[in-house]
């Protein structure tokens, strides 16, 4: 019995067999040819570039605007010697950018004219943030630390009352100043249980190359809403001086450090503290350009001429370098 065997196509066949492929290739090679060969753009059928705002344009933006030598630069507005100070009536103290990230040196210049940022009625130019919510129709009470929600109830929260208060203390209602809403100062047993239940709380404020900004004062008082301790995670430059930092702290929120491990702060509220009778401070809407400062390396140094400054900048790029600084989040090196 006979049977027909047809022919098998292998698919590792010569190219000869599948002109296909020949062509598939001569097509790719006049399509390049021809998109080489394609003429210019016509200068005129370019679409016109689009205007942007007059807000990004950098030829209406002052590079340098000298300090005014008497006098302040604007209402409100003045130059000290860690930068751009910004005073309002009513104020404890006069904000700033950032509080621990201050250069300690007089601005010898400006980078635009100074203004208030905290809304957009006080910048000369023009407003390019969001519009203002609109005002809830609700009339939510203020929350009082001092008279909280019934524990369990649906829908709200876990908060922590005021406190600690020890046997024959009594809370403070109308406590005012800061030693009066610190109250007496904390023992051994209180602040190892303080520290204990937010040692590994996911709920924390970082701090990051800013330092302690402006803004950062409402947040703080945020996390002391519903707890007595705010866990501080600093990170990068600010580390470099925790002293400063925990000073600041100290200073312009009002609460007390009560214990500091690495770059973790924790932040203790004070047993009389209520979130009713905090400091209110406006939040900054723009983040303003920081001012031109003196430069902290000088070109020439002191005994040298320029000549001989340039010859030793070129002998030091040849010198092999003792260690390698990383980008790293923490600076162990400068801790020591």
């Amino acid at each position: 019995m006979a049977t027909n065997t047809l022919p098998s196509r292998s698919l590792l066949a010569a190219p000869a067999q599948h002109p296909g492929l020949r062509l598939g290739t001569s097509l790719r090679l006049s399509l390049s040819l021809s998109h080489h060969n394609q003429p210019a753009d016509d200068p005129e059928r370019r679409r016109a570039p689009v205007g942007s705002h007059p807000a990004f344009s950098r030829g209406n933006r002052a590079k340098k605007i000298p300090v005014p030598t008497t006098g302040e630069p604007a209402a409100g507005i003045r130059v000290t010697d860690r930068g751009l100070a910004y005073h309002l009536e009513g104020a404890p103290f006069e904000f700033q950018y950032s509080y621990t990230e201050a250069p300690r040196a007089r601005p010898v210049a400006l980078r635009e004219a100074p203004f208030l940022p905290f809304g957009p009625e006080a910048t000369p130019r023009p407003w390019t943030g969001r519009k203002p919510l609109p005002k809830s129709r609700k009339e939510l009470p203020e929350f009082d630390s001092f008279v909280l929600p019934p524990h369990g109830k649906k829908g709200v929260k876990p908060v922590q009352s005021p406190g600690p208060f020890l046997a024959g203390m009594e809370p403070r209602y109308q406590a005012a100043s800061r030693e009066e809403v610190l109250g007496e100062p904390l023992t051994r047993d209180e602040v190892a249980v303080l520290v204990k239940g937010n040692l590994k709380a996911k709920r924390q404020l970082n701090m990051g190359r800013d330092g302690l900004t402006h803004n950062m004062l409402e947040n703080i008082h945020a996390h002391w809403k519903r707890k007595r301790v705010c866990k501080i995670k600093c990170k990068g430059v600010c580390t470099v001086d925790m002293d400063n930092v925990c000073q600041q702290l100290e200073e312009k929120v009002g609460g007390k450090v009560i214990h500091r491990q690495g770059g973790v702060i924790f932040l203790f509220r004070g047993r009389n503290y209520n979130y009713r009778t905090r400091p209110v401070f406006p939040l900054m809407l723009w983040r303003p350009a920081a001012p031109m400062y003196p430069r902290l390396v000088k070109t020439v140094p002191d005994g040298l001429t320029s000549d001989e400054a340039t010859q030793m900048r070129k002998r030091g790029r040849q010198l092999t370098p003792i260690c390698k600084l990383g980008k790293d989040v923490y600076f162990p090196c400068m801790l020591l």
